[in-house]
């Protein structure tokens, strides 16, 4: 088998075509989107293959002919009939204010100006300048323009902990955007890519026409590599890394149709040959921790959200959802959908163990407001379970907690709440990548934890003894017959129940019975 170049980090598709690139063929989706429509919006998560895909209509509709060679939709296109291409992109570096969003727009049009061999009039304003450069596009070529526009978002994406800033960029933005609206007769095609997907009344005010295909069972593979086009594509890769374990890691992305893997993890594992968060540490969302951490969200919840198709969509500046945020940020993925009555309810979970992993180390290190303590914790835990030693593993959630800064617990809402003690445990253990199951369903109720590790099951129940009797924990745990469950598989069940003291902020009873 022919082993090509990896193209990490590559977006021009013209250098993958040329060079002897890995090249997955995405141009079936794009003749069907060109068959079917003529104005799109899509939403994915960061390093997902966008840029490349923008890259690719551009040099379609410029009729580059000799890159699409033996691709599936250079036989079902006209070679003949190029198209005036206007690309607008945010991608480089970061604009702080609307003066700079504004210089970098007007930039932006100077280059499409040269690209095409025209000039406006008035090249210090942007509408007008756009509109004009659509119209003089149409009117030099006899063909519509088309206009591709990447990242059109990251300009507010980047200034989120400032509301203020991020509102004037969204305006501003929105400014740029409204005249793909009113030139509608000169626009060819439109396609427009981000990684949030801000309400159309918030930045396409009024572009009714743009179709949102970001949950669209047909387009759920248009960016990602699917299970075959890694058997296929980069078969001669794949010798010495287990299958199995590819796909557990990096698969599990998903928008309602086909499940995909990220690009950027798979390229950097046959490059490195080794499992790693490879996407995950190449953005640490700061913002988010932080936002679910003021917000006291209850970790044990992300391996298991549902929310309404209006709640995941609902995203702006002064609205932003935990779900909405965790899901267009791609650190949950949809897991099935149901139909209550009118109503569109998708249930949300981690779309892979990278990252489960990634996402609950990043929470942990917030939940307990000490990076390094949260480290050297982690580690502790996988040797005192491996030892299944309760008397250490007592021992160390008591190091634990009393580790946590005291002004953490008078300065974070978070340590407040009745979920905190649970979550902190929970991130601690899924940071391990273990086979956890938050608030597992019994007959007889729901246990907070079951772990299943080392040939044991491991049966969690909290209580902060604030808001019960001291003592409880173990004895729900018993009363409602959370083993029972398990009995048949023959394993060793350890039942244990962790109590809490919000006032004494520290661990204050812990019970195992094993079974």
């Amino acid at each position: 088998m022919h082993r090509r170049k990896l193209p990490i980090g590559i977006q021009t598709f013209a250098k993958i075509r040329e060079d002897d690139f890995y090249y997955v063929d995405k141009t079936g989706f794009i003749r069907q989107l060109v068959d079917e429509g003529s104005q799109y919006f899509l939403s994915r998560p960061r390093r997902f293959g966008k840029s490349l895909l923008i890259d690719t209509l551009a040099e379609l509709f410029a009729c580059n002919e000799p890159l699409f060679r033996g691709l599936a939709i250079h036989p079902h296109w006209d070679w003949t009939t190029p198209y005036p291409v206007i690309r607008i992109s945010f991608g480089g570096g970061v604009v702080r204010d609307r003066a700079e969003l504004d210089r970098r727009i007007l930039d932006l049009l100077s280059r499409n100006q040269r690209a095409l061999g025209l000039v406006c009039r008035d090249t210090t304003d942007i509408v007008g300048c756009f509109a004009e450069l659509l119209a003089l596009a149409h009117a030099a070529t006899g063909q519509r323009a088309v206009v591709l526009v990447d990242e059109y978002d990251k300009p507010i994406l980047d200034n989120l902990s400032d509301a203020k800033t991020a509102r004037e960029l969204r305006d501003g933005l929105r400014n740029l955007y409204s005249v793909i609206k009113d030139n509608d007769a000169h626009i060819r095609f439109a396609f427009l890519v981000g990684v949030s997907k801000f309400s159309k009344v918030s930045i396409f005010s009024g572009l009714n026409s743009l179709k949102d295909i970001t949950v669209d069972v047909r387009y759920s593979a248009l960016c990602g590599y699917t299970e075959a086009d890694v058997d296929s594509v980069f078969a001669p890769e794949l010798a010495g890394l287990e299958r199995e374990q590819i796909r557990l890691w990096y698969n599990g992305y998903n928008w309602t149709g086909e499940a995909v893997y990220n690009p950027f993890d798979l390229l950097l594992l046959f490059d490195a040959r080794e499992f790693r968060t490879w996407w995950f540490e190449t953005g640490t969302p700061t913002f988010l921790v932080d936002l679910l951490t003021a917000r006291g969200f209850f970790t044990p919840d992300l391996a298991g959200l549902h929310a309404s198709e209006a709640l995941i969509s609902t995203f702006d500046v002064h609205n932003m959802p935990s779900e909405a945020l965790l899901w267009q940020s791609g650190y949950l993925t949809f897991t099935g959908s149901r139909r209550l009555g009118a109503r569109l309810e998708y249930a949300l979970g981690y779309p892979n163990l990278e990252v489960e992993i990634a996402l609950n180390d990043a929470l942990l290190k917030g939940l307990i407001g000490d990076p390094m303590q949260a480290d050297r914790a982690v580690s502790r835990l996988y040797d005192v379970l491996v030892a299944g030693d309760f008397t250490a593993l007592r021992a160390h959630l008591e190091s634990l907690f009393a580790a946590i800064p005291y002004p953490w617990h008078t300065g974070n809402p978070i340590a407040r709440f009745e979920g905190y003690y649970a979550s902190v445990f929970y991130s601690h253990l899924a940071a391990l990548g273990l086979d956890l199951t938050p608030e597992e369903t019994s007959n007889q109720g729901r246990i907070d934890l079951t772990l299943k590790f080392n040939a044991c099951i491991w049966l969690f129940e909290f209580k902060v003894v604030e808001l019960a009797p001291e003592g409880r924990a173990l004895q729900q745990i018993k009363d409602r017959g959370y083993a029972d469950k398990y009995r048949a598989l023959g394993q060793p069940i350890h039942q244990i129940g962790i109590e809490f003291s919000r006032e004494r902020r520290a661990l204050v009873g812990f019970e195992v019975e094993t079974l």
